[in-house]
């Protein structure tokens, strides 16, 4: 369902904050995998989802979407065959406009627009069905505005809009990173659920070294723009924090320096 192939990403090269981001990283996602990905600041976690989404294009190297290569292609095309969840609960609702407002615009997503007004009474009905799963009460607000929702009810939402259209990659950017530890836990049970129901091929940035390795059937790990473990199975199910630090460290040849991963 994904692969990158040699990718290489430079910032600002030929100057003196010339920064290797990608480092040559190959990756192949296999249709229905869940993997979740981990690494200490300036790994290349973020620059490498940025480069499936085509927020910047790789300098070598390709990117291919289930099958199709999507390298040149701008980031508003590619969005058809993407999902996506941001780290700030803001990002992926429209604050001023209803639940059922939101939910409709997800469900039109990529179709054609016709000058019929309103959401159909079968539609309502989906979303309250849909809404009433998440447990979150939101099934009987339908009509209250999204910037009234609490941040944990807000990324609930936006990770239902998100997998509405069975999107072929659902991109997880930190999701759960600004919420508090017990809505953050709620929202990544309901990400498990959804995903598994769905069947949907995920890639899951957290800094959450426990929720990397609770979630997911695989686990990599990037430092310095370069994949240097890749974790999954029988393995996977065994690893506890200190094995996972100790790996890294014989894996990179220094130990792992984000605090916020380890005492997540």
């Amino acid at each position: 369902m994904l692969e990158m192939k040699n990718v290489t990403k430079i910032f600002n090269p030929g100057s003196i904050d010339e920064k290797l981001a990608l480092d040559n990283l190959s990756l192949t996602v296999s249709e229905g995998e869940f993997v979740t990905v981990i690494g200490g600041n300036g790994a290349g976690k973020s620059t490498m989802q940025n480069a499936i989404c085509g927020t910047w294009l790789p300098d070598s190297g390709s990117i291919f979407l289930g099958g199709v290569n999507v390298t040149s292609l701008p980031e508003y095309k590619r969005a058809k065959y993407l999902g996506r969840v941001y780290q700030d609960p803001m990002m992926g609702t429209a604050a001023g406009m209803q639940i059922e407002e939101n939910l409709a615009l997800a469900a039109r997503r990529g179709a054609h627009r016709s000058l019929r007004p309103g959401i159909r009474k079968s539609e309502r009905e989906e979303y309250r069905r849909m809404l009433e799963e998440l447990d979150l009460g939101l099934e009987t607000r339908l009509s209250a505005k999204v910037g009234t929702l609490s941040g944990g009810q807000r990324q609930a939402l936006t990770l239902l809009m998100a997998t509405m259209q069975k999107p072929r990659l659902l991109l997880l950017d930190e999701h759960t990173a600004a919420l508090d530890p017990k809505t953050a836990a709620k929202v990544m049970q309901l990400t498990d659920k959804i995903v598994r129901e769905n069947k949907l091929t995920t890639l899951m940035i957290t800094h959450n070294m426990r929720d990397a390795i609770e979630y997911g059937s695989r686990l990599i790990m990037l430092h310095n723009g370069r994949i240097i473990l890749d974790i999954s199975g029988e393995e996977k199910k065994k690893l506890t924090v200190a094995n996972l630090l100790e790996m890294f460290t014989k894996a990179s040849g220094n130990e792992f320096a984000n605090d916020r991963a380890i005492l997540s």
